[in-house]
């Protein structure tokens, strides 16, 4: 089972992008865990795509990150 989970993330320079995380053997919550304990540290970066491309999300320059909703926004 491979769970994805869409982020955005807002950059320290007010920039924002829109990522796209995988793992394997995991559900969404906990991929979504993975990601925000993986960015919590200043050394800390993040594997994910953008659209086809690869992209390394490090952690300094990160200054939040939003998860896609799942399901209707009240």
């Amino acid at each position: 089972m491979t769970a994805t989970a869409v982020l955005r993330v807002k950059f320290v320079g007010g920039a924002h992008m829109d990522v796209t995380i995988e793992g394997t053997d995991v559900d969404e919550d906990e991929l979504v865990d993975h990601a925000i304990s993986a960015l919590a540290t200043s050394s800390g970066m993040l594997r994910a795509r953008h659209g086809d491309r690869l992209v390394v999300v490090f952690a300094r320059g990160v200054a939040a990150v939003e998860v896609a909703p799942r399901g209707a926004v009240l």
